[in-house]
């Protein structure tokens, strides 16, 4: 080298090489016919040189063209997509919807009596208060309230508050022990008031005029009643419902004054009830404690069977009975609501009893997510299915309100389901599309119209128990800060979408045309996520699922959509139930499909589960890739790429290896693309694995780099394949180029560690020969003379000290001194 050489070594290439031209041959790997030191063209003028000169050119192009990403075709070829956001997104949701609930041993078909062994809780407490009818509360009940019953937090806050202004507006989700606490305060207010049996009363929320007739009963009733206590509870989420007004709560409170009465009215949190609870009557009511709840109805029922020390024992084992991960798993509910603890301490005691074996314990613990979705969507527009009444006067049919309203709490659970982990205002922004669709296909002949400004995102975390926390975000390639959104328990997305999909089948046609809207999303968080999600509502019923989403998206021209459905495909396969129909379908397409299908074939190849074997995926995407003159080898290639993640990847190389001395141009180019887009593809982009694994502990560091790094068993066919690319001349310059992209990687710009021990490993194999070191030295000096990121000398140095180790070094000195 000059002076300003990599490093000072025995033997130095001459400084005046030149950089490697492309050069012909007629099979990867010909050294013949391109050596390293061939200088920089020739002054003949040949013409049958020049038009070789220019073939070669072509060629080079050609290659470089394949190398591009095959997803960035809908965008032009400088369009990017994030690879490694669609990976996170599709483990994402797999995680939240692959958990095996999909097909449980409870009996979906009488879920208002959860029936288990010899176990019968009746769940009609918990469904809508519409459902509800008036009448004295039994003393028998609220005494057993008393008994049962535990205090939330702030219930002294409230009691005090009835007492004082005889009127509460309790705010608070269904199912959260709202109304169990609003008869505990009316039976603790009243307890020195009226008599027995007649003292509390729940009002029929159907009859009268709500607020206004209850007014009206107090003020107009018998003077000797006295001291009573009144329970209301108003569904204001029906169309056409008006919330009263102060006036009518201030009305109220004062006939409850005069006759010595208290009344709470309970209302489900959300836009229309806020008013209410913003104002002076409203208080929210906080949900009872799970622990206390599950601990509470347990004592209560072994005391039934067995007394004193035993049930304290049993009392101990139940304890940790609910701590095994089998049964947390089971239940797949973060908190249990008090309908809930009541079932689940029936079912542990009745294990502990001997009275359910832990398979029918298992079972019924799976029954509690499959109730409370059977609850948020059982009958939610039966007002709206019912015949409409006639208009006054014209006699023309009056237009439907509040749609959009009423489907909104319904389309937000939908969406977390499918969406979940993602930000809160992606599912948000589903949400409001599913609910068009929802209100456009139950009345078509209106236009939904919804309030801009009601939206309340407290709410609608309280209604679909859901939590939101702090998370990253993909945006653009770049992770940032964002609020993300999770239901309370891994149990719900799965039980939700089952409930929709197996019992609402009108619900199917909307729910399709937002999967098809959201699989168009640029965001892959988005996009991949919903794919996840119709691959689980395709495993329901898969003749629905792939006629109305997988094979229509299939087939189209964009690849966004292509991706959508090898996703859903790729998670049909991933039951074992459907694997057999997967394979066959996807071997079909590749063989006789369009283009469209064998792209799609391609990219569902690319999971590993859409053929029975390793071996399979690779002739499958073989044929792809070689057929029609490789018009789709780069998509076919990537999804090569995308199997080396997997534990067969010793498999695959063998099958590069074959496919580089292949006699055909198409194979050979099959293996040079793959092994020049597995250097310039990162780990993230492809594998599935979480942080935590060797591979997954590298996402940002080249796939070759983290494989000869992590399976040092593969780096010398790693090296032998890269070699073949660098030495085959219409793919030299892009490897070169991709070799470079590996060398700047050796350590990040603040002199952290990066890839340095990939590079170790891969390097010296990279270089056994004379002739592979000359190359690097070249490309080093290339390097140094960037203009726009030039290499130190020092920095050029490790590098060539790495791929050169000591014993190299020696043998060269021996070499040229002898």
């Amino acid at each position: 080298m000059a002076d300003e050489a990599v490093v000072e070594r025995p033997a130095e290439p001459d400084p005046r090489q030149q950089p490697p031209q492309s050069q012909p041959q007629d099979k990867p790997g010909d050294e013949n016919a391109h050596d390293i030191d061939s200088p920089d063209g020739s002054n003949s003028e040949d013409d049958e040189a020049a038009e070789r000169e220019k073939e070669r050119e072509r060629a080079a192009d050609r290659f470089k063209d394949l190398t591009r990403d095959p997803l960035a075709e809908e965008q032009g070829e400088d369009g990017q997509t994030d690879l490694a956001a669609a990976t996170r997104a599709r483990r994402s949701g797999q995680r939240l919807l692959t958990s095996g609930r999909d097909f449980t041993s409870f009996d979906r078909t009488r879920i208002g009596q959860a029936h288990i062994g010899d176990i019968n809780v009746s769940l009609d407490a918990r469904r809508p208060a519409v459902a509800m009818r008036g009448g004295p509360v039994p003393e028998e009940e609220l005494r057993r309230l008393r008994r049962a019953y535990v205090e939330p937090e702030g219930y002294v806050r409230l009691r005090r508050a009835l007492e004082s202004r005889r009127l509460l507006v309790l705010g608070g989700a269904p199912g959260t022990g709202r109304t169990c606490t609003a008869l505990a305060l009316l039976d603790e207010v009243t307890r020195d008031g009226a008599g027995d049996g007649d003292r509390v009363h729940r009002k029929d929320p159907g009859g009268g005029e709500g607020v206004r007739g209850l007014a009206d009963e107090v003020s107009g009733g018998d003077g000797e009643r006295r001291g009573t206590g009144y329970l209301l509870e108003l569904a204001l989420d029906r169309p056409g419902t008006l919330p009263p007004d102060e006036m009518d709560l201030d009305r109220l409170a004062s006939a409850l004054a005069g006759r010595s009465a208290y009344a709470v009215i309970v209302v489900s949190v959300g836009s229309a009830a806020n008013p209410l609870l913003a104002g002076r009557y409203g208080m929210i009511c906080e949900p009872a404690p799970t622990g206390e709840l599950v601990t509470v109805r347990l004592r209560e029922r072994l005391e039934e069977e067995h007394g004193g020390a035993e049930s304290a024992g049993l009392l101990d084992r139940a304890a940790l009975l609910s701590e095994d991960p089998e049964i947390t798993e089971a239940v797949g509910l973060a908190e249990l609501r008090p309908a809930e603890a009541e079932l689940f301490a029936s079912l542990l005691a009745g294990h502990l009893l001997g009275d359910l074996s832990r398979e029918k314990l298992l079972s019924g613990c799976r029954s509690l997510a499959a109730v409370q979705a059977y609850e948020w969507f059982a009958g939610v527009d039966r007002a709206l299915a019912a015949p409409p009444v006639p208009a006054v006067g014209d006699g023309r049919t009056p237009v439907r309100s509040g749609t959009a309203a009423l489907f909104h709490p319904v389309a937000f659970r939908i969406a977390l389901a499918v969406l979940g982990g993602g930000s809160h205002s992606a599912v948000s922004a589903a949400a409001h599309l599913l609910t068009w669709e929802l209100s456009v296909q139950s009345d078509p002949d209106s236009t939904p119209s919804r309030p801009l400004f009601c939206d309340d995102p407290e709410s609608d975390l309280a209604l679909s128990r859901a939590r939101s926390d702090a998370g990253a975000v993909d945006v653009a390639g770049a992770e940032v800060a964002g609020k993300l959104i999770f239901y309370r328990g891994s149990a719900l997305p799965a039980a939700v979408l089952a409930e929709v999909w197996d019992r609402h089948f009108p619900v199917r046609a909307p729910v399709v045309r937002w999967l098809r809207l959201l699989a168009d999303d640029p965001r892959a968080d988005v996009s991949v996520r919903a794919a996840v999600a119709a691959g689980e509502l395709s495993v329901r019923d898969f003749e629905h699922g792939f006629t109305e989403l997988v094979r229509p998206l299939a087939g189209t021209s964009s690849p966004r959509r292509r991706v959508f459905a090898a996703t859903a495909l790729d998670q049909v396969a991933g039951h074992a139930s459907h694997r057999k129909a997967v394979t066959k379908l996807v071997d079909d397409w590749s063989r006789y499909g369009a283009a469209s299908l064998r792209w799609t074939a391609a990219m569902a190849l690319g999971f590993g589960r859409a053929a029975d074997t390793v071996d399979d995926s690779l002739d499958a995407l073989a044929r792809i890739g070689v057929r029609d003159e490789g018009k789709q080898l780069a998509v076919a290639s990537l999804n090569v790429v995308r199997l080396l993640t997997l534990p067969e990847a010793g498999t695959v190389l063998r099958r590069l290896r074959a496919w580089a001395d292949h006699r055909g141009a198409e194979y050979q180019d099959l293996a040079l693309v793959t092994i020049v887009r597995l250097a310039l593809t990162d780990v993230d982009e492809v594998l599935d694995d979480e942080p935590g694994t060797p591979l997954g502990d590298r996402g940002d560091w080249p796939l070759l780099l983290a494989l000869a790094a992590v399976r040092p068993e593969l780096t010398g066919r790693l090296a032998g394949l890269f070699r073949t690319a660098l030495g085959t001349a219409r793919s030299r310059d892009v490897a070169l180029d991709a070799l470079e992209t590996l060398l700047r990687t050796a350590a990040r710009k603040d002199g952290g560690a990066w890839t340095r021990p990939g590079l170790a490993a891969l390097l010296p194999a990279l270089t056994t020969e004379e002739r592979d070191r000359r190359r690097l030295d070249w490309l080093l000096r290339r390097m140094m003379r960037d203009q726009d990121r030039p290499l130190t000398a020092e920095q050029a140095s490790a590098l060539w000290w790495l791929a050169v180790p000591a014993r190299q070094r020696r043998s060269d000195e021996e070499e040229n001194h002898g």
